[in-house]
């Protein structure tokens, strides 16, 4: 038999952390509409942007499709959003080094820096907030947002 005490503690633990969780999301939602301010951009762009920032970060090549996927918007809609941000100077389309075929997206010098210089201050503070914890709770943390976001998006 399970110990009704500790049902009821486990029970304010789990409403704690998904009140931490919403939390969390509204501070993002906040800073993501700041951003776009900062930017005079909307959402969709915004997010592609993230996206490539990120993936290179990671060292890999970002062809339309994969925005596209990332983003939920069909082939045309990217065309459009490309055509949208390449005119404005915030990408570039590219030959893919490996596949004459494919083209990839790549940020301009001064996309990345406008970027950086409306996130840099946000990031720097996201950072401080981690210092405290070891690096065995940073991979508790990532465990645990990894799981929520798959839960997000779970059918």
């Amino acid at each position: 038999m399970v110990d009704p005490q500790l049902t009821a503690g486990r029970a304010r633990t789990v409403r704690r952390a998904l009140e931490a969780v919403r939390a969390f999301s509204d501070a993002m939602d906040r800073m993501h509409t700041g951003l776009r301010g900062d930017m005079d951009m909307n959402a969709t762009d915004l997010s592609a942007l993230r996206m490539l920032i990120i993936r290179e970060g990671r060292g890999e090549l970002v062809k339309p499709h994969d925005l596209a996927r990332h983003l939920g918007i069909s082939s045309a809609s990217t065309t459009k959003l490309l055509d949208r941000l390449s005119h404005e100077g915030f990408v570039e389309r590219e030959p893919h080094p490996h596949d004459r075929r494919a083209l990839v997206i790549k940020l301009t010098e001064s996309s990345r820096a406008d970027f950086f210089r409306h996130f840099g201050a946000r990031m720097a503070h996201m950072r401080a907030a981690l210092e405290p914890y070891s690096d065995d709770e940073i991979d508790v943390i990532v465990r645990f947002l990894d799981e929520m976001g798959g839960a997000l998006v779970a059918d």
